[in-house]
């Protein structure tokens, strides 16, 4: 729990701030996030006496960390380097941009445990479909960095930290060629397609569409391609 409140923090905390143009995140000392806290599952829930009830409610509250990362404004980049297991899987499945070094270790392994990868679930549904979700969570196969890629988990491999490094770099380039409450609306349209359908979600878009239209980013930007000239958001780089 105390993890996951310092997780959600920062995202709360820049929600409004469309200064800040990015969130990189990193695990430490070569480890993304080797899941759960199991000594800690046995001692607090199992052993600690916990009811049913709490059990649940402890599950659905550290779903706010895959929400709040997934629902960010800004745009969120994993660096995966070692072990992104279970829930560190699903941290990177609500990323939008996933960079794995091609020896990172990844797998779902909560059947293994006779557990469930409940919070994770619809979103390792929505990165790598439906078909590829049953297998890794059915089976916990483990794989590595290349076929993260395959399986769409990452958009690509790093040879080692420089590598890794150096793409991040040239993201970040082309994340503040971007403007961002243009960003912004367009992960709330990406994200409302995955439950909106037909007349909802296009009425929805085309508010959004309207919103980046008639707003100073909008002006500035259709203004900044006809006089042939960088927008203000990318000359500040």
């Amino acid at each position: 729990s105390e993890l996951s409140s310092e997780l959600i923090a920062p995202f709360d905390a820049i929600r409004d701030d469309r200064s800040v143009r990015g969130v990189v995140l990193r695990g430490k000392g070569g480890i993304f996030c080797a899941g759960g806290d199991l000594k800690g599952f046995k001692g607090g829930l199992q052993d600690g006496g916990a009811s049913h009830a709490e059990v649940a409610a402890m599950n659905k509250a550290g779903g706010d960390i895959f929400m709040a990362i997934n629902s960010a404004p800004q745009v969120v980049v994993a660096l995966v380097e070692g072990a992104a297991i279970a829930g560190g899987m699903g941290m990177v499945c609500v990323t939008d941009i996933a960079i794995v070094e091609k020896n990172a270790k990844f797998a779902l392994t909560e059947t293994a445990l006779g557990i469930v990868p409940a919070q994770i679930a619809p979103h390792v549904v929505s990165r790598v479909g439906f078909t590829q979700a049953r297998r890794l969570m059915l089976t916990g196969a483990r794989f590595g960095g290349e076929e993260a890629v395959v399986y769409g988990l990452a958009h690509s491999v790093a040879d080692g930290v420089e590598d890794m490094e150096a793409q991040l770099a040239q993201i970040k380039k082309q994340v503040r060629n971007c403007a961002p409450g243009a960003n912004a609306a367009t992960k709330q349209v990406l994200i409302a397609s995955c439950h909106m359908w037909g007349e909802e979600l296009s009425a929805f878009a085309a508010d959004r569409f309207a919103d980046c239209m008639l707003s100073d980013e909008g002006h500035e930007g259709i203004a900044a391609f006809i006089e042939k000239r960088k927008p203000r958001w990318a000359a500040e780089q």
